[in-house]
């Protein structure tokens, strides 16, 4: 889908000197950028998407299990 923003010119240049630089093209440096964006301020839809694809498994929850993922998790930089 195109779209068109508006941008400071020095935010428009420094992306497009990094977009070079990663060899990426200004269009996947910026869907890059917001998808990392959304996936930070918008923790929720992770979620429930985590808890959609439990749900359609319906694996049977066991204590062991639990534990270990609660484990896991604990150890992880949200």
């Amino acid at each position: 889908m195109k779209t068109a923003i508006s941008l400071p010119e020095a935010v428009f240049e420094e992306a497009e000197r990094f977009a070079r630089h990663l060899k990426k093209s200004r269009s996947q440096l910026y869907a890059e950028a917001i998808t990392e964006y959304l996936a930070r301020h918008a923790p929720n839809s992770l979620t429930e998407a985590m808890n959609g694809v439990c749900d359609r498994l319906r694996e049977q929850d066991t204590k062991f299990a639990t534990t270990a993922a609660r484990r896991t998790l604990a150890r992880e930089s949200w």
